[in-house]
């Protein structure tokens, strides 16, 4: 068996399933807000603006919770370990089966 342990700078991917319960959709969409509102960016560039950013986001509660997941603080504090991006999304309805293989 080989030690897994490098000295070299190692790239790992991190699948996981979160459900959550909704309890207070209002709540939710307004910290999504909130956030968006707080965001640097640059609306200029964009292709949308800044009032229909949020008319989407108060309008699809699956994606106002996808846009305020940080799947960044899953690895916050582990020694070693930097977060470097990710994918999060949210969907309604019963879960989906995904299988991602390795290329």
């Amino acid at each position: 068996m080989t030690d897994a342990v490098t000295t070299e700078s190692v790239t790992l991917h991190v699948y996981c399933r979160l459900t959550v319960n909704v309890t207070d959709p209002r709540a939710l969409v307004d910290h999504a807000v909130a956030d968006l509102r707080k965001a640097d960016i640059d609306w200029a560039a964009e292709e949308d603006d800044l009032a229909s950013a949020v008319a989407e986001l108060r309008a699809d509660l699956a994606a106002a919770l996808g846009s305020v997941v940080d799947v960044g603080r899953m690895v916050e504090g582990l020694p070693g370990v930097a977060a470097r991006g990710g994918l999060c999304w949210a969907e309604p309805g019963p879960p989906r089966d995904i299988v991602l293989r390795a290329r």
